[in-house]
C-alpha cells in the first residue's frame, strides 16, 4: 500500500462468508481484522478488547459492497452520506439488525448519534 492511505480502514482480506458489517457505519471487514483491530470509525466499542461485542456489533446479513478508497469525490461516498467522518474503506450498501440497548447506550454515552436503518 502507499503512504497516502494510512488511516484508511484495513480492506478485507478475503471476501468469503466471514465478512462482517458494523451496525453503526456499516464498515465491512473480517471477524478476524474487528478481531484485532476493532472498527475504526466505532473505535468506541472497543470490539478488539471485548471479542463477544462483535457478534453484538457487527452483523453477516449485509447487501451490496461499496468501496470508497476516496470517500472525497466518489459517487458511493456520497451516496453513503460519508462526510469525512468515516475512514475510507469497503462498506454496506444495507445492513440488516440493530444494535442492542447496552451498545446504544455506548453510543450515547459517546455522544455518537445511532440510527437504526
Amino acid at each position: 500500500m502507499g503512504g497516502g492511505h494510512h488511516h484508511a480502514a484495513q480492506v478485507p482480506a478475503s471476501l468469503g462468508r466471514d465478512l462482517r458489517a458494523c451496525l453503526r457505519c456499516r464498515l465491512v471487514k473480517t471477524y478476524d481484522q474487528f478481531n484485532k483491530n476493532g472498527c475504526e470509525n466505532c473505535k468506541f466499542f472497543h470490539m478488539e478488547q471485548e471479542h463477544d461485542r462483535i457478534l453484538e456489533c457487527t452483523t453477516v446479513n449485509f447487501s451490496g459492497l461499496i468501496s470508497s478508497m476516496d470517500p472525497t469525490g466518489s459517487w458511493a461516498a456520497r451516496w453513503l452520506r460519508i462526510t469525512g467522518k468515516f475512514v475510507p474503506g469497503c462498506y454496506a450498501l444495507a445492513v440488516s439488525g440493530v444494535l442492542n440497548e447496552d451498545m446504544q447506550n455506548i453510543c450515547e454515552d459517546n455522544n455518537i448519534k445511532y440510527v437504526p436503518r
